[in-house]
């Protein structure tokens, strides 16, 4: 698995997940359930991650919806 996208922004999450879902590509949201851990003040970043073999068409699906910016390193 390779991480895609660290964000505190729920909407952007939600965004990204429907753009992800849209174009078949299976994908996980990491820490979405932390918020009863850190009391809903959105502090913890949520994590996406796309498989090995998506990674470089899910990030050419972000640049082209322009949320290049939001892209973690491509290690």
């Amino acid at each position: 698995m390779r991480e895609l996208v660290r964000t505190n922004d729920i909407v952007l999450v939600s965004a990204v997940g429907a753009l992800l879902d849209g174009a078949n590509i299976h994908h996980l949201v990491l820490d979405q359930n932390m918020s009863v851990i850190e009391g809903s003040i959105g502090i913890l970043p949520r994590r996406i991650l796309v498989h090995e073999d998506d990674n470089r068409a899910a990030r050419q699906l972000l640049t082209e919806a322009g949320l290049a910016h939001e892209l973690r390193a491509d290690d």
